[in-house]
This record gives C-alpha cells, structure tokens and sequence, in this order.
C-alpha cells in the first residue's frame, strides 16, 4: 500500500479562533504535533509545565517564547529549541500564519547542539 502523503500547510483548520494541534504521529515514548498558532498567545499567565521533553520548530512565521524567570526568545521560520521537562515557557506572540512542529518525548539520554 502506498502511504498518504499529507501537507501541514494545506490542511483545513476548524473555524474559530485560537491554536490548532494536530497529532500527526505517536509511538510508545513519543508524540509529535503540528500547532497552528493563528496569532494566539498563551492566555495570561498560563506556563507550560511539561513533563516529557519538547523539541519544537517553528516551521512558518514568526512567535516569541518566554521562558519563567529566563526572559523571552523571538524565533522566525526555521528556528528550532530543545524545552527539557518542567521548563515552564509560554507563547508571548505568534503571527497570523505561525506553524510549528512539536515533538514530545520522554528519555533523558539525550544528544543536542542546542543545549
């Protein structure tokens, strides 16, 4: 059987406002999302508070993290982070068209350049 080929950028959203997630994949130790931001932000001092590990690209657009007690990030298309378990961020501002790939793992026996 030849697998179905899918595109992140073309897929249709449910109406409304606020971000969309969408599971694409999800094994024993791991889950990866597509987040469409459509220019929503965190609600008001709500943290992520995580307890797997989250690596996450921003695929499309522009968005700025904050992290608790760390200062903000600003990432543009192509940026990607590696968010260890209970770092506590949120989404201080996304673009309209913002895209993002998440990957959620648990493991503590891990390689990055982005530490």
């Amino acid at each position: 059987m030849t697998p179905a080929v899918r595109n992140l950028f073309t897929a249709p959203l449910p109406d409304g406002e606020g971000e969309v997630f969408q599971q694409l994949l999800e094994g024993a130790c791991f889950r990866m999302e597509s987040i469409t931001s459509r220019g929503t932000p965190s609600d008001e001092g709500f943290w992520y508070d995580q307890a797997e590990s989250e690596w996450v690209m921003l695929l499309r657009g522009e968005a700025c993290l904050s992290f608790e007690d760390d200062g903000a990030m600003n990432l543009r298309a192509g940026d990607y982070l590696l968010i260890p378990p209970h770092r506590k961020h949120r989404v201080e501002h996304a673009s309209n068209d913002a895209v993002w790939l998440a990957l959620h793992f648990r493991g503590n026996d891990l390689k990055s350049d982005n530490p």
